[in-house]
């Protein structure tokens, strides 16, 4: 069977015409996510910063602070692991070294960011006196 499309209908939908967009859209909620985010971070950080230890230690301990913090933490570590990877994919052209940053990307912020967590969980659920 003879196919009767033109050699542009063909062509329609395939490749990587459409493969970046799924990418694309997560930066773009992520950073659309971090505006508010980051403006209560930037609040949080002048209300600890006038307290002393015990207070900033209350400060984190209250539930919707901790809850806040990590999602400052995980989207920003989305953010951030998105970003580096688009630079990667489009700078690096050898396939063994892209391959190398984008584990090493995904490794380093999975790292960073569980690390971050971690340590807000311990202060917010009392391990950190």
């Amino acid at each position: 069977m003879t196919d009767l499309r033109t050699p542009l209908s063909r062509a329609r939908g395939s490749g990587a015409a459409g493969h970046g967009a799924a990418h694309w859209v997560a930066e773009r909620v992520s950073a659309i996510a971090l505006v508010p985010l980051t403006l209560w971070m930037v609040y949080a950080a002048l209300v600890i910063s006038r307290s002393d230890y015990s207070g900033a230690l209350g400060f984190v301990s209250h539930p919707v602070n901790a809850v806040l913090i990590i999602l400052v933490l995980v989207v920003s570590g989305w953010h951030m692991h998105a970003g580096a990877r688009v630079v990667v994919e489009d700078y690096m052209h050898k396939m063994l070294g892209r391959s190398a940053l984008l584990v090493l990307n995904l490794f380093v912020t999975v790292l960073v960011t569980a690390l971050a967590v971690f340590s807000v969980l311990k202060v917010a659920l009392g391990g950190a006196l």
